[in-house]
């Protein structure tokens, strides 16, 4: 669901560009003694598992595409903070070096997907762990998708109404809200699943070989 350049005026992205980075510098501080020898790795692993899916896309119409995100899987075994910083440097390098999604957007990516989707997968784990583990895992995922596809829609769906010229015609993204929701929340409700099902699997499998990541 990358957004690319063009899409957002500087309504829009400038005042994300200074909340992303004040949450990157919160979400940096005492960096180095939450990553330890043993977390690193498995940290790296799974930012890179994060940034491979995240090149597999589908465009969709409403000026955006969709694809897994990853996120749900390290927000779940290394809390908010880690999947934020993490996933927003496979937003950036994904940007940077292939063109998926835009830099002036890249603030309202990161935290659509790297903030707002690891933040209800956690609270939705959260809510259901205690019924059913397996569950809570597959629910968290697919939330982090649909909170994050929703997030990026209503931002573009907005961009009609706080960017036009005097005769009403939009300068930047076209589309209203009634148009980009479904046409944005429907095929990621489809992409949720496998989200979903990619999430247990790697949970599972850390769970066995790691269960300090599974608490």
């Amino acid at each position: 669901m990358h957004i690319p350049d063009g899409f957002l005026s500087p309504q829009t992205y400038l005042p994300a560009a200074a909340l992303a980075l004040a949450a990157g510098a919160w979400a940096g501080r005492g960096l180095r003694e939450r990553l330890d020898e043993s977390a690193l790795p498995r940290l790296a692993t799974l930012t890179a598992l994060a940034y491979g899916l995240g090149l597999v896309m589908l465009p969709l119409p409403g000026g955006t595409s969709g694809h897994v995100l990853g996120v749900a899987m390290l927000a779940l075994l290394f809390g908010w903070r880690l999947a934020f910083l993490s996933h927003g440097l496979v937003l950036l390098l994904q940007a940077l070096l292939f063109g998926a999604g835009g830099i002036t957007a890249w603030p309202v990516n990161a935290l659509a997907m790297g903030g707002a989707g690891a933040a209800s997968a956690l609270l939705s784990f959260g809510l259901l762990r205690r019924w059913n583990e397996t569950l809570a895992v597959a629910v968290a995922a697919w939330v982090s998708v649909m909170v994050s596809a929703a997030l990026v829609a209503a931002v573009l769906g907005l961009q009609p109404v706080i960017a036009h010229g005097p005769d009403g015609s939009p300068r930047f993204f076209p589309f209203g809200w009634s148009v980009v929701l479904p046409a944005v929340l429907l095929p990621h409700a489809l992409i949720g699943l496998a989200e979903a099902a990619l999430t247990v699997l790697v949970w599972r499998h850390l769970r066995r070989r790691h269960p300090e990541f599974a608490r």
